[in-house]
């Protein structure tokens, strides 16, 4: 193994790699921003409105400027032509706040028109998951910010960037590779990398190792284009070719480099490449090159995303389930999981309010079932496995976030503790409803928030299995010092989920435990933003997968806002 690489030390990190996940960069979204009866702040003529955009950061907390329009000159109505584009999660809470400025000079150095007040025209704070939730990916709201004023409403679009949405699919071979193995030839497989801005790469792709040969032909493989150039069809993508040895000291055979734009010419002479190995072109006077690798095959297509199904209407419908076994503790204690300190939220509360605040931005009329399970209830202390918080059975919605953390503090003071841990109620209750509703139209997300050991693993397994079927996913959130074996089992990212002998359809469930996430500094919002991003990050995918498989394509998303009688009059 005369040329083990110096520079791949950590391979094992590429073998190791999943091409899906945390290597992708982040879908970008179009904010297009429009505002109507504005306050009009000049004398002899109507306002020159800007708009700035500030985000805020999840560590500080702190607004940062991110951009700001043009000004548009002698408007109340503006519709600006710059837009902003963000990257957009998901998983997290994404807060943004809109300024908007009379700009009464040519200056835009906002402290100075900070420092006169008639120049503010107002503002309006909400999240990107609100934007992209509402219908149509439209949002209309009232500015605010001066007392006893009216200062109109801005309108905020989103559009999904085209480049987002590509998806490749590809396929190579190579001929006369260098060969490595003392006994027999190669093992080649191929690594995939992206160039950055900065000019370091990041890994977006691993072939399968083609054992014991020089010319091997890889399987067909599809790779989202965002995650091979990000959008830029001429950012170099660098090619490693190893022979893989089984204790991971693989061995480097050479590299080439290409691009978006050269592969998608497809198999031509424009795609056949010499695989070079630098230290060999450098030692050995005679050396050509160490093999050739040739596209067979590039095709490009656009898939549906989660963000197509949101702007077409889709609805994503929360339910929260709260265990209330005793092992939790007496909640009058301060021991107790259920404490409800005067000064800080308990564990449940925490983790409710941080996936119930994403997650809310997507559903339109903001109300959210909430059950209990595990308790005995009043009057005659029946023991319950799936019970309204709001002691409401048939009714069981509760209005936003708040109204559940409500409901919860009262199910408290009038339900009594008891058990066992039963999680196939709760599933199965919402399962009902998910399966009353498989047109696309909706998708259901069961958070459920749990201290114990699970009593009921077969009949949970059994309830997973079929809801595997159905518009669903489920986030378990592990509270207290409990060993959570089994809940690792039921996540199924090693082995997917089984009953009876048969499999989940989809791997749709996520477990977290909350320990692995108290910050020891008593920093709750970021710590909580982490919870939040890690259990809900596999829910757009765990939501295309059932589309797809159910050949489910979204609604056409409602017409574009157009704007209409407005000066367009652009000042900078």
């Amino acid at each position: 193994m005369e040329d083990a690489m110096d520079k791949f030390d950590d391979m094992a990190s590429v073998s190791d790699f999943d091409p899906i996940q945390g290597s992708i960069p982040a879908t970008k979204v179009e904010i297009t921003v429009s505002c109507r009866n504005l306050l009009d702040k000049d004398t002899f003529s109507k306002s020159d409105p800007l708009c700035v955009l500030y985000v805020q950061g999840i560590e500080t907390i702190q607004w940062r400027e991110f951009g700001r329009t043009e000004v548009i000159d002698n408007t109340l109505n503006p519709d600006f032509v710059r837009k902003f584009i963000l990257d957009y999660f998901f998983e997290e809470r994404q807060n943004l706040r809109f300024d908007l400025y009379d700009v009464d000079s040519k200056s835009l150095d906002l402290s100075k028109h900070v420092s006169v007040i008639f120049d503010f025209l107002g503002q309006m704070f909400c999240t990107l998951g609100e934007i992209v939730g509402s219908p149509g990916s439209r949002l209309e709201k009232s500015l605010t910010g001066i007392p006893g004023k009216k200062c109109g409403i801005i309108v905020l679009s989103a559009e999904e960037l085209g480049n987002c949405r590509d998806v490749t699919t590809m396929q190579f071979c190579a001929n006369k590779l260098d060969k490595k193995d003392f006994f027999g030839k190669s093992d080649p497989f191929m690594v995939f990398y992206r160039s950055n801005e900065d000019g370091t790469f990041t890994i977006c792709h691993k072939t399968e190792v083609v054992k014991n040969t020089l010319n091997p032909v890889w399987q067909q493989f599809c790779i989202p284009v965002r995650a091979l150039c990000n959008g830029d069809y001429d950012r170099t993508i660098k090619v490693e070719v190893y022979d893989w040895d089984r204790d991971g000291s693989h061995d480097f055979i050479g590299e080439f480099t290409t691009s978006y734009r050269e592969l998608a010419r497809g198999q031509s002479q424009f795609n056949v490449y010499e695989v070079i190995n630098p230290k060999k072109k450098i030692k050995k006077k005679k050396y050509v090159h160490s093999g050739t690798v040739t596209l067979l095959s590039f095709t490009v297509e656009s898939e549906h995303t989660f963000l197509d199904y949101i702007k077409g209407g889709t609805q994503i419908n929360f339910t929260v389930a709260i265990d209330f076994t005793a092992s939790n503790g007496n909640p009058s204690q301060s021991t107790s999981l259920h404490y409800m300190n005067p000064y800080q939220m308990n564990a449940y509360a925490m983790a409710l309010k941080a996936v119930g605040e994403i997650i809310q931005d997507y559903d339109s009329d903001k109300m959210f079932p909430a059950l209990g399970f595990g308790a005995k209830l009043p009057p005659d202390g029946r023991v319950a496995h799936e019970f309204a918080l709001n002691g409401v059975p048939e009714n069981p919605y509760c209005n936003g976030i708040e109204g559940i953390l409500e409901a919860y503090h009262q199910s408290l003071k009038t339900v009594q503790l008891y058990g066992p841990t039963n999680f196939a109620p709760v599933i199965n209750h919402v399962a009902r409803y998910a399966a009353a509703i498989q047109d696309g139209s909706q998708y259901f997300v069961l958070l459920i928030i749990t201290d114990g050991v699970i009593s009921d693993m077969a009949q949970t397994k059994e309830a997973i299995v079929n809801a595997a079927k159905l518009p669903m996913s489920i986030i378990i959130i592990g509270v207290g010092q409990a060993e959570f074996d089994a809940m690792v089992e039921l996540d199924g990212d090693d082995i997917r989920v089984s009953s009876r002998g048969k499999p989940a359809e989809r791997d749709i469930v996520q477990f977290v435990p909350f320990r692995d996430y108290i910050d020891r500094t008593g920093n709750h919002v970021l710590s909580m933003a982490r919870l939040a991003k890690d259990v809900l990050a596999e829910i757009p995918d765990q939501f295309i997968s059932y589309m797809k498989t159910r050949s489910i394509k979204p609604n056409p998303a409602p017409p574009p806002y157009t704007p209409t009688g407005l000066g367009l009059h652009t000042q900078i």
